[in-house]
């Protein structure tokens, strides 16, 4: 109010033919917008033609400040990583063999992308006793943060163990039952169609139903652990399955490098002739992410 105040007797003393001669004004504005004048308008000499100078002339000008522009969003990219190295093998093989895998992940507000593509080969005595490709694919459609639908489709190839092809594939549905930053843990569950060759004789498909837990969690910056594991029992024949286990780490020494250990298990209830049930990997190798 004593602002106000000031400013209208300002204005009186011209009206009246006063000539105002005033020091500077200094303005302050905040964050309520308040505008402040410290100084004080002295008449020095009446004048009838004298007028008050422009309000606005009174003021600073205030520029705009520019918008602040913010860095691309460098998420919802692919994230691959190829790796190679020693596995260890026992069970229908007792060897030291060569490995390598590519795996490729991609995740957006509404779809996560995933792709697995491994192979092993050994020889021992100039006599091939591993050998075995397979791969997988899988699209995520969230409905929620945590519930999702999703379609899956898996092959593989292992000539020792007389599995000249198995290819399942399906859709199903799965949730988190934790998403945080550095953990996270899903289930699925759905139906899948199977189709196989054993032995190059026994070749045959039914439905499957596949049941699935995917757990992850980050130690670190530098670490992380993880574990996987499917379950597929035929429809209509239970006895009838095929069990995948996974379990490893991964701890990385630059940006790019980092050193993976895992063990993976492969059971098969009903194994081609003469084969047994159980394949047990320990796998190690260097791991390059790009």
């Amino acid at each position: 109010m004593n602002c106000i105040r000031q400013i209208a007797a300002a204005g009186l003393l011209a009206a009246l033919g006063g000539r105002a001669d005033a020091q500077t004004n200094y303005v302050t504005v905040t964050n309520y917008v308040t505008v402040t004048i410290t100084n004080y308008v002295t008449v020095t000499k009446p004048a009838t033609n004298a007028a008050l100078p422009a309000a606005s002339s009174a003021l600073p000008a205030i520029s705009a400040t520019a918008p602040v522009v913010l860095a691309p969003n460098k998420t919802n990219q692919w994230n691959h990583s190829i790796s190679a190295g020693l596995t260890l093998a026992r069970g229908n093989t007792d060897i030291t063999l060569v490995s390598g895998d590519y795996q490729a992940a991609k995740k957006t507000t509404n779809n996560e992308y995933s792709v697995a593509l491994g192979a092993a080969f050994g020889e021992q005595n100039t006599k091939q006793n591993v050998d075995n490709y397979k791969g997988s694919l899988q699209w995520n459609h969230l409905f929620t943060p945590r519930f999702y639908d999703y379609l899956r489709g898996d092959g593989l190839r292992d000539y020792i163990a007389d599995v000249d092809y198995r290819v399942t594939g399906g859709p199903g549905l799965g949730y988190y039952l934790l998403k945080a930053t550095n953990t996270t843990l899903a289930v699925e569950g759905g139906v899948n169609y199977e189709a196989e060759n054993l032995g190059g004789s026994r070749n045959t498909s039914f439905a499957t139903v596949r049941l699935a837990d995917k757990f992850e969690h980050k130690v670190n910056a530098h670490a992380r652990l993880w574990e996987s594991l499917e379950i597929f029992p035929q429809v209509d024949q239970f006895d009838n399955y095929v069990v995948n286990f996974e379990i490893g780490a991964e701890t990385s020494f630059t940006k790019s490098f980092s050193l993976k250990a895992c063990l993976d298990d492969n059971f098969d209830n009903r194994p081609a002739a003469d084969h047994v049930k159980n394949d047990l990997k320990l796998i190690t190798g260097v791991a390059y992410k790009f």
